[in-house]
């Protein structure tokens, strides 16, 4: 194939770049912004898909943040690629900040709290997944369906991760699009200036070549 990596990465290499990207998550997070800041649309519909991608990061939908951000952002008439692009808020180092003010915002609103304290989050998450794969397969095993690890995964974890992202979601969604539409207008005004600016150096270098000498 030709655009096969010619040098295969191992899988933990896979794992650790994307904890950690090459050059780093301020590298990474300058790349963004550069490439944000360049979209070709109006301030308005980029900031309004970066306001879907920063709230899209506050959900509960690991793995399918692109979709559900590229659909707010369809509803809001945003940009789909801004949206896509600021989906990138919610990362590793985030993540867990994000998880822990929205399930706690969640319990909160709920009037709820983890009912087994003895097990971790991660815990929930490994029962849950072993429910769902056990769920899956027992068609064709013959074993009797369990859903007490999702039962318990959806009612501490998923559902108040769900409301309880709601609110600090919109906050600061509302927040980066208040400081990126500012920041993108100047930006934009900047750039046509120069182009604009260089077209009248290029008309006038002309105009003075087709001058009739003397």
């Amino acid at each position: 194939m030709v655009f096969r990596r010619r040098d295969r990465r191992p899988i933990l290499r896979i794992v650790w770049e994307f904890l950690w990207p090459r050059g780093g998550w301020k590298r990474a997070f300058l790349y963004v912004k550069h490439r944000v800041r360049r979209l070709p649309d109006s301030p308005a519909r980029i900031a309004r898909g970066i306001w879907a991608g920063v709230f899209t990061s506050f959900t509960p939908f690991f793995g399918l943040h692109f979709f559900v951000a590229a659909l707010i952002a369809y509803v809001m008439r945003g940009n789909l690629l801004a949206a896509l692009m600021a989906t990138f808020f919610g990362n590793p180092p985030t993540f867990v900040v994000i998880a822990a003010v929205s399930m706690q915002t969640g319990h909160f609103l709920l009037g709820t709290e983890f009912e087994r304290l003895d097990v971790s989050l991660g815990e929930k998450f490994k029962e849950a997944a072993h429910d769902l794969w056990h769920n899956l397969i027992s068609p064709f095993t013959g074993a009797r369906p369990d859903w007490h690890g999702l039962s318990i995964f959806y009612d501490e974890v998923f559902f108040p991760y769900l409301v309880g992202g709601l609110i600090p979601g919109a906050i600061c969604a509302t927040i980066c699009y208040m400081i990126s539409l500012p920041l993108i207008t100047a930006y934009q005004n900047r750039r046509r200036a120069k182009i604009k600016a260089k077209f009248e150096a290029i008309k006038k270098r002309a105009d003075l070549d087709q001058e009739p000498e003397l």
